[in-house]
């Protein structure tokens, strides 16, 4: 990664604009971009290379920001609310793609839940080790070289759709479905029937607990707020790196997978 890429990550991660020290301590906390001769980045290194980029970097009141294909995002000109919902617009997709799947980005949920904003986006999730899952699974992380077991999109808020649903149960979420089936959860023998929809089955409230420690225990999780086209995004990055858990458009899906959701929905429906 180039510094002006390794500006661009702070900038995006940090949702809002920042002065060249500001940068400069990201940069130097993280190790997106290393010098030569191992020093520390100097506020006036990234000063020169906003400067000689400025397609790319706003500098307004001495705050370093990203330009967008629309113009500047002014962060002070957008009410508090809005700001992180707008604050990729216009980003180059390679990028935003290589910000998200970055592992040195990932967190324990712990680490990251109180920031994870009521915005739409894109989330991954990583496993910390694959010998948590049955073999099968592991095999195949280890063929990919890869941790990566979902990619997500949160079309309306990634508080509610990744958090919330995906992470707590507090809804349908289909990572949540997802794995719970793969750890061999089953849901209660008939609780679909009479449902208007016979394929959001729900784990008992003991076995939901039991998931969410899992995840808990053994996942990390990267976001990124943005705007753009997000099913184009995330189909890209499904084709490329072929989660393990991703079913719809993945040209690597497992059908051990399809076999224990289907089992799960079965269940549920009260046909087997």
């Amino acid at each position: 990664m180039t510094l002006h890429e390794a500006i661009q990550q702070a900038l995006l991660k940090a949702g809002k604009s920042l002065t060249v020290s500001e940068i400069a301590d990201v940069l130097n906390a993280n190790s997106w971009y290393s010098k030569k001769d191992g020093s520390d980045i100097k506020s006036s290194q990234v000063a020169a290379r906003v400067k000689s980029n400025s397609h790319l970097f706003s500098n307004m009141n001495n705050l370093i920001g990203l330009k967008t294909t629309l113009g500047l995002v002014a962060q002070k000109s957008v009410p508090k609310q809005k700001q992180i919902a707008v604050k990729n617009i216009g980003l180059d997709d390679n990028l935003l793609m290589k910000v998200l799947i970055n592992e040195k980005n990932f967190k324990s949920i712990e680490a990251c839940e109180q920031n994870i904003p009521d915005a739409p986006g894109l989330y991954c999730v990583r496993i910390k080790d694959p010998k948590a899952l049955d073999a099968v699974f592991l095999n195949v992380l280890t063929e990919r070289n890869h941790t990566i077991l979902y990619i997500g999109v949160a079309s309306k808020s990634l508080q509610k759709n990744f958090f919330e649903e995906e992470l707590r149960a507090k809804g349908h979420g289909t990572f949540f479905r997802t794995i719970g089936a793969v750890l061999g959860y089953v849901p209660e023998e008939g609780s679909l029937v009479g449902k208007s929809n016979q394929n959001n089955y729900k784990f008992s409230s003991d076995h939901e607990e039991e998931i969410i420690k899992w995840i808990e225990e053994h996942l990390i999780f990267n976001w990124i707020a943005t705007t753009t086209d997000l099913h184009a995004v995330q189909a890209k990055l499904i084709k490329e790196h072929l989660p393990l858990l991703n079913l719809a458009g993945n040209p690597g899906v497992i059908n051990n997978i399809r076999v224990l959701r289907n089992k799960c929905k079965a269940i549920a429906r009260g046909t087997k």
